[in-house]
């Protein structure tokens, strides 16, 4: 570890532990300015697939950005947990029945197609201005972004989580994926150009 910054580890446990304070009030507040940000990039990309999550715990919540796209007739894929630490992008849409997966994550039923995604929305317990996140130290968005590579699709990554979450530097890798873009409540850090 270089001087200075601290492990992943306590990274997380810290960035987790100001997430859980905020008040439910604050995180439905939050979650809606951010879903202003990120609908604003999907309004000027016009992906034909993103993929979205069911949140967790504290997690940002992203049903008023899955409700927008199924208005705007974009389809929205869900990550399930397949082969042990892989993901599955499954179709979903409002009212579908869900199955429940590590850590608590729901995601659509194993006979649902599965589609692609032109744009990730992912959850992160902490990030930096870099656009390395760090999720919950499994590896799932890295290696089904690292697949979709190797298939010659390269999706644009839109982290989103609160502002507290925010840490000076995370010890990156070279197998993390880096952001596009990170949207708080309060800000969007732009990071690369679209792919």
């Amino acid at each position: 570890m270089i001087a200075g910054i601290k492990g992943k580890t306590t990274l997380r446990a810290e960035a987790l532990a100001r997430r859980d304070t905020l008040t439910t009030t604050g995180r439905q507040r939050g979650s809606r300015a951010i879903a202003e940000r990120a609908i604003a990039i999907l309004s000027d990309m016009r992906p034909a697939v993103i993929a979205a999550y069911m949140p967790i715990w504290s997690e940002v919540d992203p049903g008023l950005i899955v409700a927008w796209a199924h208005e705007q007739q974009i389809a929205v894929v869900l990550p399930a947990v397949v082969e042990g630490t892989n993901l599955a992008f499954r179709l979903y849409n409002p009212g579908d029945e869900l199955e429940v997966h590590r850590f608590g994550t729901r995601a659509p039923a194993a006979g649902m197609p599965t589609a692609d995604p032109e744009l990730v929305i992912s959850p992160m317990i902490a990030f930096d201005r870099t656009g390395t996140r760090l999720g919950h130290g499994l590896g799932y968005y890295d290696r089904s972004i690292a697949a979709l590579a190797a298939r010659g699709k390269h999706p644009c990554l839109l982290g989103v989580a609160f502002s507290v979450q925010e840490v000076p530097a995370i010890p990156a890798e070279a197998h993390d994926a880096r952001m596009d873009w990170i949207v708080t409540e309060r800000e969007t850090i732009t990071l690369a150009l679209p792919k």
